[in-house]
């Protein structure tokens, strides 16, 4: 590897190929990072101050006005670990002979919990689509899976007819960096994805397209698709208009915890390789913990 000329763009271009050819980070990652840094050293240009002459003042600075700008904490928890990431790769790589992100510390994330639907509001947004129409049926489909699995939605465009196992009730899911998990699929979503794959599939297939949920021009659906897919049927049913959904993927994770499921479950369904990350939905126990106690302790 040569080292980076004294262009910014260069030394970020390098930091993304070492994230894709050696850490082998999915590609969705790598784009998080590259908005990341890419926002970092558009500060610097302002500042006109050369990359490699950064000190910890400036990271600080830094994080300080993203912080100002409205940047919630777990956003803000990205992008210091894009920087610390960045950073320790450029001195690992003798490109530069000191870290000046090595005292950065991240901000407390744990009280920022997730927003998730109740399971009314999650039965409004599935009754929100017509399933007389072929259309209808198929967003029906997608909602149920989405909802009844817990996938990202990089996952659910992802999905091959291949990977659904209808008669089993699971489906093989492809996550970050290409990490294969076994997910359960209820019987309410292979309802209607075989109502789907049956009645209107065939409708939509424009030549051998394997993936599971095609739109009416026989192509994938793009995250973006689905998102905007999510949010019409959001405003039929009067929900809020940020839903997005990984609000129903934090749904999921919710509902299953409040219902007695372990948290081991729930890590594996989510495909979360570390367990810490899916302690944030621990909160769900202490609030019927507190629930419960308010309702039967005589000092409550």
């Amino acid at each position: 590897m040569k080292a980076p000329s004294s262009s910014a763009e260069d030394a970020l271009r390098l930091y993304l190929e070492y994230l894709a050819v050696e850490k082998g980070l999915a590609s969705n990652t790598i784009q998080s990072y590259g908005r990341d840094l890419g926002s970092f050293l558009r500060f610097l240009k302002r500042d006109k101050t050369p990359w490699s002459a950064v000190r910890e003042e400036d990271l600080t600075r830094f994080v300080h006005a993203e912080s100002r700008g409205g940047l919630s904490a777990r956003s803000m928890a990205r992008r210091i670990s894009a920087l610390r990431s960045f950073f320790r790769f450029l001195v690992l790589s003798g490109f530069l002979k000191k870290d000046p992100a090595s005292g950065l510390t991240s901000p407390s994330t744990w009280l920022s919990l997730p927003k998730v639907l109740t399971v009314k509001e999650v039965e409004s947004l599935l009754e929100a689509t017509d399933t007389t129409t072929p259309q209808g049926l198929r967003d029906r489909a997608i909602l149920e899976v989405l909802y009844g699995s817990g996938l990202r939605v990089s996952e659910l465009v992802s999905v091959k007819r291949p990977d659904l196992n209808l008669d089993e009730g699971f489906l093989v899911c492809r996550g970050k960096g290409g990490k294969e998990r076994i997910v359960p699929v209820g019987r309410a979503a292979c309802g209607f994805v075989a109502r789907y794959l049956g009645e209107v599939r065939p409708r939509f297939e424009a030549g051998a397209n394997p993936v599971l949920f095609l739109t009416r021009r026989g192509r994938g659906f793009t995250r973006q698709g689905l998102w905007k897919l999510l949010k019409r049927y959001a405003g039929k049913a009067g929900l809020s208009a940020k839903i997005s959904p990984h609000i129903l993927r934090h749904s999921f994770a919710t509902h299953l915890l409040e219902r007695g499921a372990d948290l081991r479950s729930v890590q594996l369904m989510l495909g979360h390789s570390q367990i810490t990350t899916t302690q944030i939905y621990t909160h769900v126990s202490r609030e019927r913990l507190r629930r419960v106690y308010d309702q039967f302790h005589p000092r409550a």
